[in-house]
């Protein structure tokens, strides 16, 4: 039932996202989940110990979190499975963990305050990426809107999802989980290269498939959205994701890059210091709201493709059942 719940839940969570009532009332999973890695990296992530033990300590808090994730998803999945059509529940549950349509929503009101000043757009921008937004003239807001648009494709919506096909609602739980903690520790920092170092590698782990799955299904949405390019995205991707320093987050990013003609990455700001980032694609840098959009556009071509290859493989299984 698994292949069942994974394009029920990425569709139901497209049509309604997760409430912001719902944020008042009760919270979200991942700020859940990053109460418990903040109270766990205070307490064991202490400066006097060494690098081995705060290594070992991260592991520790790792295994924590993930059995914070796992077992009360295990036992809904377990109850779920005992009553009629309870996978419907797992799907409504597992719409939580994706970001499809809050993820379209924050990159659209980048390029909407852009197109007001550019004032507007670098705080707009501010609520999705890290890097330091005073610096950024329009095109530099813009390409950060478009970074972040195309890496979140991957670990905001991809990634749960696969893991939601292949280990219903404990898979996208745990994935979600693993992703939080490499946001909060998995940085190359005096604080947390060690105690951060088991959640960015594990990060890695489980990315690396869904990525390069982000890369084909954006190459793939290339054929259906007017002046995109199939070719050139895959290509783009070949080439270039591996200059990256991550692993897996060139890909989606070359992909989108090649696409629609962009030069995607090179040098930003964190926190007053200069990163030298390889560039994905050889195309167009002074990006403005338009290209945004048309970003946009691609994502959403994104969604109805990994939709109906959900929908196609969850009846050719249904169907050998």
């Amino acid at each position: 039932m698994h292949l069942l719940i994974a394009p029920l839940a990425l569709l139901l969570e497209r049509l309604f996202g997760y409430p912001q009532r719902l944020v008042k009332a009760i919270g979200h999973p991942v700020i859940w989940y990053g109460k418990l890695i903040d109270f766990l990296e205070i307490r064991l992530n202490q400066p006097k110990r060494s690098g081995a033990e705060r290594k070992f300590l991260g592991v520790i808090m790792l295994a924590l979190l993930l059995l914070a994730a796992l077992l009360p998803t295990m036992l809904i999945a377990w109850t779920t499975n005992l009553v009629p059509f309870g996978w419907i529940i797992d799907a409504v549950l597992a719409t939580a963990f994706l970001a499809q349509k809050e993820l379209g929503r924050a990159v659209r009101l980048v390029a909407d305050a852009l197109s007001l000043s550019l004032l507007d757009g670098r705080i707009a921008v501010n609520h999705i990426v890290g890097r330091d937004p005073q610096v950024l003239d329009e095109a530099g807001v813009a390409r950060a809107a478009i970074e972040s648009l195309a890496e979140s494709s991957s670990d905001g919506v991809i990634a749960p999802l696969f893991w939601l096909a292949i280990f219903g609602l404990p898979g996208i739980a745990l994935y979600k989980a693993i992703n939080t903690a490499d946001s909060m520790v998995g940085h190359r920092n005096e604080r947390y290269s060690d105690f951060g170092w088991a959640s960015a590698r594990l990060d890695d782990v489980v990315n690396w498939i869904p990525a390069r799955l982000a890369a084909l299904l954006l190459a793939g949405a290339s054929f259906l959205v007017k002046g995109a390019d199939p070719e050139k995205s895959w290509s783009t991707a070949l080439r270039d994701a591996r200059k990256h320093a991550s692993p897996n987050a060139g890909w989606p990013e070359a992909a989108l890059a090649g696409a629609l003609g962009f030069s995607l990455g090179g040098p930003r700001s964190y926190d007053g210091e200069m990163v030298d980032l390889p560039p994905m694609g050889v195309g167009q840098r002074d990006l403005a709201p338009a290209d945004i959009l048309k970003a946009l556009d691609l994502y959403r071509m994104m969604l109805n493709l990994a939709l109906g290859v959900c929908v196609a493989v969850a009846v050719l299984a249904w169907g050998r059942v």
